[in-house]
């Protein structure tokens, strides 16, 4: 960290006279005046002359017999000789930069000579050379030497910008200020370049902590007369917005409109991340909209700040009007814009999309990153396509990237998660020896897909090589292992492993106390249940959705309505609103009791309860369903489609489009699905074309079932139809042969195969409104 004393001690040196310093070549008088280097004797020019006419010979080659005989002399009378022949000093600094004999004058005197060629980039390289190598003094000798060599070389006091910016670029802050406070007190004009390259450093430098020191030195900058100009406003507010303070970033970016200077695309992309990073996106969008107002053409980094901005608001559908506009305007999406939304599409959980842009990215040649593949990766892990997960990580080695540890956790937890646990112990080997320590995440994954089969033993196992490697199990360790035991109705133990994270000091949480209450559940033990959900809440934990739900479940398997049914208005009390397992238990409990009526009340009162309305979520067969305002209304029809009540279907449907005057795509799919298992093949058949006119997508499990109706009922016509809109909707190449396989076996009357291979391609997240948990919770 800079020490304040200092930074302060050299702004006391920023006198209070006003100028604009846009010029980086004004000739000064400076205060120690140099003396020309002496000529060497007669005997020594001839070695000089010698060198010279090697050098114009094109190839420094020769010179190398020169080496061992050049002194810091020579090499000095070299560059004076040829400071004005830009080709032969450049020749010479390339070939001696880096020998012994080229020490610091000399390469004092290359750096006056590039400046006043303007190779900036050349004369960069060689002055943070210098800065590393001659340091010890804080710089004063290299600001000594750069001043003495000054008029033998007819340079400028870009110089001393130059060395203040390369100082500056290294983070050597304390030495960039020495130099320029000894530039300044030896009557040197620095320019606005050496108070940017300084701010900018500070700014740097303060993301790690205190930005107090770039603030002072900003006003302070200001106050001693120094006009800012563009790239100084953009420096302070990327130094603002980046530590979130968007407000005082608005206050620099308002001075600069009242003191003149232009906002440039920089700054409009500085705002506009800024806004994006804290979640105002609409506000970085009207900013968008304001730049091409003023002329100002925004660039691919404007367009991936929102596009970024809107995948972390889950926001997916818009970053599609996005990237259309931009693409309007002539500008490609780059790896950052194609990165972004695959990982907004996993996120979502749209991983068809996600792999359309996957394969749209490498057909232009862009490679996605590590966190991309990782994202798709858990996609893949998360739809139960393992193999895909697989393909996916070989993919990523084969183009030269490496899996990092949450790419090994990846699949380690997909893996474990459907008992695999060889092949997750085989990625647990390979991820240690490629340098990666599991983490808590990777051992609770192990001992998850352990106690999912049953292995507690294997589990408790996992728990000893953890504490071997120092890893501290947590709260989640703990309560999957006495969910574990809880399955395997091994109570006793389970209690007892409460009792141990007690005594390591991890407190059970929720899903611990839950794990347990069903556990005393299942066993029919409801009075050691309400035992435990008041100690619940004696310890000051909220119950939530799964434990009321639980606790209704035994009541109503008790026979005792009434208590399920004082939970049931609790848990809405409380804020956790019933969902349809909830929902489920209850009606099924009051139709076990012959209380159909208030069965049916129930059920209706998801349409009609306000409290309920907004807050349950019901798509777990409609995966792709995102409009909360459908979802009780949704939920109605699908529970009349599964217990085969149509009428009452489209009765619900209707009133649907009545109040909300806008259909829902999820209720299409139910309505498809019902009305073909229930054989009204005709209604499900115009569902089906009234949804693809309107531009929603069908499920791929509404799909299925209305082609294996319209085979059986012999309707070849409308299932041909059917079959090739659902294959023009897969978009990406890795489903090309599916397509094939698909048509062949429809072409040969093989309609097993072709069933068949469009539920694999929607496993594989082939089809859009896929993936392998849309065949998890289709209505029977």
């Amino acid at each position: 960290m800079l020490s304040q004393s200092p930074l302060l001690r050299y702004m006391l040196l920023l006198k209070p006279y006003r100028r604009t310093l846009h010029s980086s070549t004004q000739q000064v008088q400076p205060k120690t005046l140099d003396s020309p280097c002496p000529l060497p004797p007669s005997s020594d020019t001839l070695f000089v002359d010698r060198a010279i006419s090697i050098l114009k010979g094109h190839d420094p080659i020769p010179l190398n017999s020169l080496s061992s005989q050049f002194t810091p002399q020579y090499a000095s009378s070299v560059l004076f000789q040829c400071q004005f022949d830009k080709p032969l000093v450049l020749r010479f600094i390339n070939w001696a930069r880096n020998r012994q004999f080229f020490n610091l004058q000399c390469k004092c005197i290359s750096i006056h000579i590039l400046t006043r060629f303007k190779l900036y980039k050349t004369v960069q390289s060689l002055a943070e050379d210098v800065a590393l190598k001659f340091g010890d003094d804080k710089g004063e000798s290299v600001f000594s030497c750069l001043r003495d060599t000054y008029h033998s070389c007819k340079s400028s006091s870009a110089v001393f910008d130059l060395m203040v910016k390369s100082y500056s670029h290294l983070k050597m802050i304390d030495r960039a200020m020495r130099i320029f406070a000894l530039a300044k007190s030896n009557g040197f004009m620095l320019t606005v370049l050496s108070y940017n390259s300084i701010l900018d450093a500070l700014i740097r430098v303060s993301c790690k902590g205190s930005f107090e020191l770039a603030q002072k030195f900003y006003d302070d900058t200001v106050k001693s007369g120094v006009s800012p100009n563009v790239y100084t406003y953009n420096i302070m507010i990327r130094g603002l917005c980046g530590k979130g303070d968007m407000q005082k970033g608005l206050v620099v970016f308002d001075e600069m409109e009242k003191s003149g200077c232009l906002r440039n695309v920089v700054t409009y992309n500085t705002i506009i991340g800024g806004y994006c990073k804290i979640g105002k996106v609409d506000e970085a969008v009207e900013l968008l909209k304001v730049m091409q107002v003023r002329n100002l053409e925004p660039s691919v980094v404007t367009y991936n700040a929102i596009i970024n901005g809107l995948c972390r608001e889950g926001r997916m559908k818009e970053t599609s009007e996005i990237l259309e506009e931009m693409r309007g305007k002539g500008l490609m999406p780059d790896e950052v814009t194609y990165n972004t939304l695959v990982n907004g599409y996993c996120r979502e959980g749209d991983f068809h999309q996600a792999l359309v842009l996957h394969s749209e990215m490498l057909r232009n040649g862009l490679s996605p990153d590590v966190v991309t593949y990782t994202s798709l990766i858990n996609s893949m892990c998360k739809t139960g396509s393992l193999h895909r997960a697989m393909e996916l990580f070989d993919q990523l080695r084969a183009r030269g990237l490496y899996p990092n540890d949450r790419t090994y956790t990846t699949l380690i937890v997909g893996f474990s998660q459907q008992g695999f646990m060889n092949e997750a112990y085989k990625l647990l080997s390979e991820m240690i020896s490629n340098g990666f320590p599991p983490s808590i995440v990777t051992y609770n994954a192990l001992i998850n897909g352990h106690c999912a089969v049953g292995r507690m033993e294997d589990a408790l196992s996992v728990i000893q090589e953890m504490e071997q490697r120092r890893v501290v199990p947590d709260v989640v360790t703990y309560s999957t292992i006495i969910s574990g035991f809880c399955r395997n109705r091994e109570l006793e133990r389970a209690f007892c492993v409460k009792k141990q994270m007690v005594e390591k000091g991890v407190l059970p949480d929720v899903i611990t106390y839950s794990s347990l209450i069903q556990g005393l559940c299942k066993q029919q033990n409801l009075t050691e249940a309400c035992k435990l959900f008041q100690e619940m809440l004696r310890v000051g934990l909220e119950p939530d959705k799964f434990t009321y739900t639980t606790l209704i479940g035994a009541y109503c398997a008790n026979g005792d309505i009434k208590g399920a049914l004082h939970l049931h208005n609790e848990m809405i009390c409380k804020g956790f609103f019933p969902d349809v397992v909830t929902y489920s238990v209850l009606i099924n409990g009051l139709n076990k009791q012959a209380r159909t009526k208030e069965a049916k009340r129930l059920l209706f009162k998801l349409l009609y309860e306000q409290s309920v309305l907004n807050s349950v979520i019901y798509d777990m067969l409609i995966e792709s369903c995102r409009d909360l305002e459908f979802k009780s209304a949704v939920d109605l029809i699908k529970g009349f489609c599964m217990k085969g009540l149509l009428n009452e279907a489209d009765r619900v449907f209707e009133l649907m489009l009545q109040k909300h005057n806008k259909p829902s795509e999820a209720a299409y799919n139910l309505l498809i699905h019902g009305h073909s298992r229930g054989g009204n093949l005709h209604r499900a058949l115009n569902l089906y074309r009234e949804m693809v006119n309107l531009g929603f997508v069908p499920h791929t499990v509404s799909i299925i079932v209305l082609m294996k109706e319209l085979f059986n009922e012999g309707m070849s016509e409308e299932l041909n139809q059917v079959i090739q809109s659902t294959l023009e909707t897969c978009k990406l190449a890795d489903g090309e042969l599916a397509k094939v396989i698909v048509e062949v076996n429809y072409k040969e009357g093989n309609m097993d195969a072709v069933f068949s291979a469009l539920i694999d391609m929607a496993k594989d997240g082939l089809l859009p409104n896929s993936g392998k948990t849309a065949f998890c919770h289709m209505p029977q």
